[in-house]
């Protein structure tokens, strides 16, 4: 049971959190008032005599009423004895109606008055009692009553640590639930204010593995997967040892520009074709560059790509990040451009910053095509030893699962960018290892896997093609303690000032030889009939969940 409290009076604070022996003994105490206390009689004799009242005098007035029809005597005409029985027909019903609402009555009888701003919740434990200093649970209060904003914390106290203290305190008062599992000391809150989460109150631990190491191009690389997946890591680490003990990896970085589309509008279809052709004309790339590229150092103009729908013209603009993944970089650049552009198309109307052309954050057909990010292709050659006694399965079989599977059945499926086992799987658990956005992984996880039976049909050629890959090295996520030192592990932590852009790239082809061997060693399993049976020994938990935290 725990106690949700509502909002106090203004002209009274709210008293403190009870505790939940307390709670419960206002629930189930012995001497708790009862409907039938407030009954001069006890209740089964006093429900017996209201039972026998109404059924005789209905009996005694159906008898009268019977007399007067036989007799013509009007029946409006009332004897005393007739008006009295009426009298006690009445109060006999009002007071069996009123039975069936005992416990209705009962609520509001055995409710005192001390506990009238608590509800109970029969279903839900008991929050566990914090003691607060006096000044801040006076702030808590103040939260509770709605007279200071939740995110006004930080601004009012300066001080990140206790405002996130006092935040979670009053929402488990607002809302009755508690947050026992959910650590708020040892964590810079300093570093994610104005940056990376509003309204803190604690932080999810996520455990993070290591797979590896990972030969390629020549270096080793020890992957940090976060996850909660069992099997996860296991298996990508086999994935890399396969390629290990076959020499390694080759990936290419095939593209880097990240792209922002806004959407404008003009008065007719012939207007915003006039901004399309001057958009796409060469003689203006330069001018419109030099524009872009005063947003940053770092920001440099690629490409730009229009699509028109009716009077409306979507411009997909592509350029380079350095070691950020950019989204705020490319936004500034086309804010610029934009501006630039109202001197010569007053009439453009600016509908959106981004038009849903980009493509941020959802699975697109430009993205797949044209790429977004660091466009990527990884590959490897598996030998057929390795892939007899490492991964336990044939190079015939993994040919002909990929084709049915990731091609075939991705086809029927209606993939778009899905043609893989699951990339996501290991771009999740990198992306949030090394404090990459989570969300970008939609577009990141675009991935064909190719295999082909080569050397006679000895060893195994697999690749992997990832069009859009976004991923940085500075800024968000990637300045907290923990996903630096991910980023750390990997020899990509920051800027690299002798080339920028680099750490980023690197990243990204690092990303794309995991998935590879995700992708190698997942596909082996299924054709050699592991996959169920690894999960229930490693992705089985014999942990009694109703006993953890009780």
């Amino acid at each position: 049971m725990d106690i949700r409290r509502r909002p106090a009076k203004p002209s009274q604070p709210p008293p403190p959190l009870q505790s939940a022996s307390k709670s419960s003994s206002v629930d189930h105490h012995p001497s708790s008032p009862k409907a039938s206390d407030a009954l001069p009689l006890p209740l089964y004799l006093t429900n017996g005599i209201f039972f026998t009242l109404f059924f005789s005098v209905a009996y005694f007035l159906l008898l009268r009423w019977g007399d007067k029809i036989r007799n013509s005597t009007p029946l409006h005409i009332l004897t005393f004895s007739e008006i009295a029985a009426i009298l006690c027909l009445i109060a006999s019903f009002i007071y069996l109606l009123c039975f069936f609402g005992i416990d209705f009555v009962q609520s509001f009888i055995s409710k005192p008055e001390e506990h009238q701003q608590f509800i109970l919740h029969e279903d839900r434990k008991p929050i566990a009692a914090v003691e607060l200093p006096q000044g801040d649970e006076e702030i808590v209060d103040g939260v509770v009553s709605g007279e200071i904003p939740l995110h006004s914390l930080e601004s009012r106290l300066g001080d990140c640590l206790r405002a996130a203290r006092i935040r979670r305190e009053a929402v488990q008062r607002l809302v009755g639930r508690g947050l026992e599992g959910l650590p708020v000391e040892g964590f810079d809150y300093d570093s994610i204010l104005g940056q990376c989460c509003e309204m803190p109150v604690g932080y999810v631990q996520i455990p993070v593995g290591i797979a590896g190491p990972l030969l390629l191009n020549g270096g080793e690389y020890s992957v940090p997967m976060a996850t909660t997946e069992g099997c996860l890591v296991a298996s990508t680490n086999r994935g890399c040892k396969a390629i290990y003990a076959s020499g390694g990896a080759t990936c290419v970085l095939l593209r880097d520009a990240m792209t922002r589309a806004p959407v404008v509008r003009f008065s007719s279809a012939k207007r915003a074709a006039e901004l399309k052709f001057f958009l796409e004309d060469p003689l203006h790339f330069d001018a419109l560059s030099v524009v872009f590229n005063k947003s940053s150092r770092f920001a440099r103009l690629q490409n730009i790509q229009c699509a028109i729908a009716g009077k409306n013209l979507y411009i997909r603009f592509s350029c380079s990040t350095g070691d950020a993944m950019g989204m705020n970089m490319v936004s500034k650049g086309v804010q610029n451009v934009l501006d630039f552009l109202q001197n010569d198309f007053p009439d453009m109307d600016v509908i959106g910053i981004s038009g849903n052309y980009c493509s941020d954050k959802k699975p697109s057909a430009v993205n797949w095509i044209e790429g977004r990010g660091k466009s990527v292709v990884c590959e490897a050659v598996i030998t057929g030893d390795v892939v007899s006694k490492v991964l336990k399965t044939t190079v015939p079989s993994l040919v002909e699962l990929n084709m049915l599977k990731n091609l075939t059945g991705s086809a029927v499926a209606g993939a778009l960018g899905g043609f893989n086992a699951h990339a996501a799987n290991i771009v999740s658990a990198v992306f949030i290892a090394t404090g990459q956005d989570p969300a970008q992984n939609i577009e990141s996880s675009h991935c064909i896997t190719m295999m082909e039976a080569i050397n006679g049909g000895k060893d195994l050629h697999i690749s992997v093609t990832m069009p859009s890959i976004e991923v940085g090295t500075v800024g968000g996520g990637t300045q907290l303690a923990s996903q630096s030192a991910c980023l750390n592990l990997l020899g990509v932590k920051g800027a690299n000032k002798e080339s920028p852009g680099s750490n980023a790239r690197l990243l990204a082809t690092i990303v794309a030889g995991a998935v590879l061997a995700g992708e190698l060693s997942l596909m082996s399993a299924i054709s050699a009939g592991q996959l169920v049976k690894s999960h229930m020994k490693y992705n089985r938990s014999s942990r009694d969940i109703a006993k953890i935290g009780s």
